[in-house]
């Protein structure tokens, strides 16, 4: 057959792995499926005929009713460190079809998010309702338009059944791609539960789907502890730079990919506070805005203690060995943020000062309380209003020294203002007018709230006059929380 034949082009290279890493499942059916959402720009990035996304076949697909044409339908096994506790895990309402390879060699994992009860459900019923699944689409595909690694969704379907969620809610199934489901707690799993061969096995594995260039290097595996470290690094940093927090940074939500996975409590923020927490589960803070760094690096420490046994024979020559290679994490964070501020402030060089120029601006915004994506909005517009911020002598004095700072540097004003609007984004995915589209879509049928807000999310560097709308701040009593929705 061709691809164009059998629509999806599925391989399983993740189920040649030891058994001990998955299980087979059989689906788990649901009566009456209907598809309320579709993502052609990912379709047609993937290759898979847009026309025929929205065909019965394909719904019965995404709802977990008939295994796709070539697909092997698993459970991957994990574990995780869950708020610092550790624990057994798994895909616990997740199926993997399989990997779609698309003509030009891309291979994305394709998973059904809300398809049943698997192995590791333990107590769970292994569904999901149609408001998370909406919102993780949302969000997820925002991220996307900001040009931040992420798990995407395909398609969102909803299933005829009521899920129990405190109160019956509609359930739904999500379709995401990704670039692999291999998490932190994958490595945990394979660490406590299995061999140095099966180890070995899942390293090799992880190798060479995302660094098949040190494949065959004698150092490997201390290599790879490195790459994962960088691809994590420059995902915070992009998160700390859009004011965005994910909410349960444990270690099986942490990709090998460097993908950001599992928007459940995820939001971003409006008033820029360091302490800001969504979650309602996080009552310590513990994954707050101004702890996503060193969490991060508290997730990378686990990852390679799982990895020791392959660094080096010795253990204690394989922890000196992977002590140096963490060790470069703050710096390294502290480096890319920085060059990441620089270009939200139209800079092009380096100068010593900046650093304390970046971290003033955010000093001040803390203390008056001002948004934090509006202010870099403004600033790039060159539209400073009468907030309080902007009117204050700090800023003014602040402010002088940012124009001087610019003019000493090569490129024009110009040069510097469209550096700044390719890095400061018109419009985030606001907290209310996201609850606003899903109450709309889920409360009363109506998609329509939802579809312009992905329309607008999709580029959100257009400044563009639609988006005007969804850059203001809307009222909020300051108590706004998100649920996993688990």
């Amino acid at each position: 057959m061709t691809l164009s034949e059998t629509y999806w082009n599925l391989e399983h290279s993740y189920a040649e792995l030891p058994d001990r890493f998955f299980s087979h499942m059989a689906l788990n059916p649901v009566p009456s499926p209907q598809i309320v959402l579709v993502n052609k720009r990912l379709a047609d990035s993937l290759r898979l005929d847009v026309e025929k996304l929205q065909d019965v076949k394909r719904v019965k697909e995404f709802a977990g009713n008939e295994v796709p044409d070539g697909g092997l339908p698993i459970a991957q096994a994990y574990a995780g460190h869950q708020f610092g506790y550790f624990t057994m895990l798994g895909d616990g309402r997740a199926v993997l079809l399989g990997e779609h390879v698309t003509p030009d060699g891309k291979r994305v994992d394709v998973q059904l998010k809300g398809a049943g009860r698997t192995l590791y459900s333990r107590d769970g019923d292994g569904r999901a309702t149609l408001g998370p699944m909406l919102r993780e689409y949302v969000i997820s595909e925002a991220m996307h338009g900001l040009g931040i690694p992420t798990t995407r969704s395909l398609a969102v379907v909803t299933t005829g059944e009521r899920v129990f969620r405190e109160k019956w809610l509609p359930g739904a199934i999500l379709t995401r791609i990704a670039s692999s489901h291999l998490r932190v707690g994958t490595f945990q799993y394979a660490a406590n539960w299995g061999s140095k061969e099966e180890l070995q096995a899942l390293a090799d594995y992880a190798i060479r789907r995302h660094d098949p260039d040190i494949a065959e290097d004698e150092a490997r595996y201390l290599t790879f502890l490195e790459n994962v470290m960088k691809r994590q690094v420059d995902l915070i940093v992009k998160w700390q730079l859009v004011g965005f927090i994910h909410g349960v940074m444990n270690t099986d939500n942490m990709t090998i990919s460097g993908e950001t996975i599992d928007y459940g409590p995820c939001a971003f923020m409006d008033t820029f506070d360091p302490e800001t927490v969504f979650s309602s589960i996080d009552r310590q803070g513990r994954y707050a805005y101004r702890n996503q760094p060193p969490i991060a690096g508290w997730n990378l420490a686990r990852f390679a203690e799982a990895l020791l046994p392959l660094i080096h024979e010795n253990q204690e020559r394989a922890i000196e060995l992977a002590e140096k290679k963490l060790n470069a994490f703050p710096q390294l964070f502290e480096e890319k943020w920085l060059n990441g501020m620089r270009a939200k402030l139209g800079l092009f060089n380096e100068e010593k000062e900046d650093e304390k120029l970046a971290k003033e601006l955010l000093g001040m915004m803390h203390h008056y309380g001002a948004d934090y994506t509006n202010t870099f909005r403004a600033l790039t517009l060159e539209a400073q209003g009468k907030e309080e911020m902007f009117t204050s002598e700090a800023f003014t004095n602040w402010y002088e020294r940012w124009q001087a700072r610019r003019k000493r540097q090569q490129a024009s004003a110009e040069e510097a203002n469209e550096r700044m609007r390719k890095h400061n984004p018109a419009i985030i995915p606001r907290n209310l007018y996201v609850e606003e589209a899903l109450e709309k879509a889920v409360e009363h049928g109506d998609y329509r709230v939802l579809n312009r807000l992905l329309d607008v999310l999709a580029d959100p560097y257009a400044y563009s006059e639609k988006q005007k709308a969804y850059a203001v701040v809307p009222q909020s009593n300051g108590s706004y929380r998100t649920f996993c929705g688990t």
